[in-house]
């Protein structure tokens, strides 16, 4: 009861902030917000809080006494966490607001923040004490969480894009670099993630022996991973050699996230939810 509890109250904290910062920032009938430091400051420590607690319930979920425990709903949870940490520290780094960024992923996280509890992993993996399974752990959430962050962002590039034909931008747009800033961050996104992706596939390779007992065998999750970074590679050297950008990006860039969810999430999500195997 007492997790229940602290799972509602993370889910509606982050509720509450996604509809505060649409109102703040996305509604085109609301005044631009006040561009105050003092202002953007609690706006900023308002974000921290339920970071914090729903940092708290993945530890407490993930790390259950007898190993590690990365279901569906621990894994899902755990890239949105990072995908939200990460636009808050964004909001540190850039000299533009990313509070209207935010509100695209606030209501996400008011969803999954309670997954663990939802759908639940029924028993801990083996070999989670090696270092090289958290090691591989770790770069594979982070390139999922910036592939997230990507597909968010193409599909603000292509909401700015229409809404510049219309004529009426709500102040998050208003306040965002132009079209050409906002492309050159998206493919700097990719090319981060990009990395993080080959090192996940690199590691994956080499350390399949000594994590599950037998070299790696080319699956489903394979066939998506590799999918995933051939289209990416494709997409950087598009970019390069071509200039690829615009309507381009936002199909290659969507449809590698697409491959990427289904190498793991999906099939973890066919395995445990819908076959009920662990």
């Amino acid at each position: 009861m007492p997790d229940l509890v602290f799972y509602l109250i993370t889910s509606l904290m982050y509720a509450g902030l996604a509809a505060y910062f649409w109102r703040a920032h996305w509604r085109v009938s609301s005044p631009a917000p006040s561009s105050h430091e003092r202002t953007r400051t609690i706006q900023h420590a308002a974000v921290l809080l339920p970071l914090i607690l729903h940092a708290g319930l993945l530890y407490k979920s993930i790390f259950a006494g007898d190993g590690m425990h990365l279901g569906v709903g621990n894994v899902i949870s755990t890239i949105v966490w990072l995908t939200v940490l990460i636009y808050w520290l964004g909001n540190i780094y850039y000299n533009y607001n990313v509070e209207g960024l935010q509100a695209m992923m606030l209501p996400v996280a008011a969803l999954c923040a309670a997954l663990p509890m939802i759908v639940p992993a029924s028993r801990a993996l083996p070999n989670t004490e090696l270092a090289a399974f958290k090691l591989h752990l770790l770069i594979s959430m982070l390139a999922y969480s910036f592939f997230t962050i990507a597909s968010l962002h193409v599909l603000l590039m292509a909401l700015l894009e229409r809404r510049l034909h219309g004529g009426i931008l709500p102040s998050a747009l208003q306040k965002l670099p132009p079209l050409l800033t906002l492309e050159t961050l998206l493919f700097r996104i990719i090319t981060a993630g990009f990395v993080l992706l080959t090192l996940t596939l690199v590691t994956g390779i080499m350390f399949s022996e000594e994590l599950f007992g037998k070299a790696m065998r080319f699956n489903h999750k394979t066939l998506f991973g590799i999918l995933s970074w051939l289209i990416f590679a494709a997409l950087l050297g598009g970019r390069q050699l071509y200039g690829w950008r615009g309507r381009i990006a936002v199909r290659w860039t969507l449809t590698g996230f697409l491959m990427l969810v289904l190498a793991y999430i999906g099939s973890k999500f066919v395995l445990e939810v819908i076959l009920g195997r662990a």
